[in-house]
């Protein structure tokens, strides 16, 4: 089972407090029996005891740069900008996303089916300390909204990539991606557990409209 970043973050933070109490315990053990004369010997003792809180602390410091680096802007997102169209479901679909301003990104989604409106989704990409977090609501015709009026489906950022964005779904149900594979051609997968692995397919394909 995959551990969340604060638990790493904790047992590192108690591997360190236990080898600091271990260095001070055998230190004054060391310091009560060696001789004046032994000095360099004791301080060599001591260099080789502290390798380990040396250690540590050099995993720490590498876990915390990963962690913030994996941590995901708004610009990890920009490759969204655009007006995008494609088909589903035996219609045309409509895309388009705003660049990042305002610590957010705003988008839509509108399919036909008919010649009439089928649904419509507004999204909204607002960073947060954790990352960038999608909220999208859907609306029926007549701008009926499937969900609550204060509630949206909302996804935490994962990973990104050079033009490709992974987000989580909040009850880890469904993961996302959007991925611009080209300059004109921008495409959105959906994930879902299979076998202990996420498998993902193409949901929406989008070619840029110029």
């Amino acid at each position: 089972m995959l551990q969340e970043p604060s638990q790493i973050l904790g047992r590192l933070f108690f591997v360190i407090q236990l080898i600091l109490w271990n260095l001070a315990t055998q230190g004054s053990q060391s310091a009560a029996l060696i001789k004046p004369k032994s000095t360099i010997h004791f301080t060599k003792m001591k260099l080789v005891k502290s390798f380990p809180l040396f250690l540590a602390l050099f995993l720490l410091t590498t876990f915390a740069k990963a962690q913030t680096a994996s941590t995901g802007t708004l610009n990890d997102l920009s490759f969204l900008e655009g007006h995008w169209l494609g088909t589903y479901n035996g219609g045309p679909i409509e895309a388009g996303w705003t660049g990042p301003a305002g610590n957010n990104i705003m988008g839509y989604i509108r399919m036909i089916k008919d010649d009439k409106p089928a649904l419509y989704e507004v999204f909204a990409f607002e960073q947060s300390e954790k990352g960038p977090i999608a909220r999208v609501k859907h609306f029926k015709p007549g701008l009926i909204a499937l969900e609550e009026k204060n509630v949206s489906d909302t996804y935490n950022f994962i990973e990104a990539k050079k033009n490709q964005a992974l987000f989580e779904k909040d009850d880890v149900s469904v993961r996302i991606i959007y991925e611009r594979r080209s300059q004109n051609q921008l495409v959105i997968q959906r994930g879902k557990m299979e076998d202990n692995k996420w498998v993902f397919a193409d949901l929406f394909i989008f070619n840029r409209i110029p």
